[in-house]
């Protein structure tokens, strides 16, 4: 197997964001998912469908670049600046009828009925 050929695509745990914005993609099957900045589309419709039993049809991928960030090292040391780091994410679309299950929703139970009311002592 060549070096190349290898990934580390079963080091790489994934897991869908749960936010607003990828609630409402949902709507139309895409699903939100950080990986590593190295990975492919190839790897990532992979891995996707490996973990999720499910049919990748397309790959978008963003990287975000990190915010600057100031920092201070005390009261009268030379303040500076730095970078938080960049994040990758992949906008996945599944086959039409395939669902991940991202935000959990517990089951509504039924309210129990009250038991009634035992009858009134009766008076001796």
């Amino acid at each position: 197997m060549a070096k190349n050929d290898k990934t580390n695509i079963e080091l790489h745990l994934i897991e869908p964001r749960a936010t607003e914005k990828s609630y409402l993609e949902q709507t139309n099957r895409i699903y939100v998912f950080p990986v590593k900045k190295s990975m492919s589309k190839q790897e990532i419709a992979k891995m996707v469908e490996k973990e999720f039993n499910v049919t990748v049809t397309d790959v978008r991928t963003l990287i975000r670049n990190g915010k600057k960030t100031k920092f201070s090292k005390g009261k009268h040391a030379y303040p500076g600046i730095t970078h938080r780091q960049d994040k990758k994410f992949a906008y996945v679309r599944l086959k039409k009828g395939d669902s991940i299950k991202v935000f959990d929703e517990p089951e509504k139970e039924e309210p129990k009925a009250k038991p009634a009311k035992s009858a009134k002592k009766e008076d001796k």
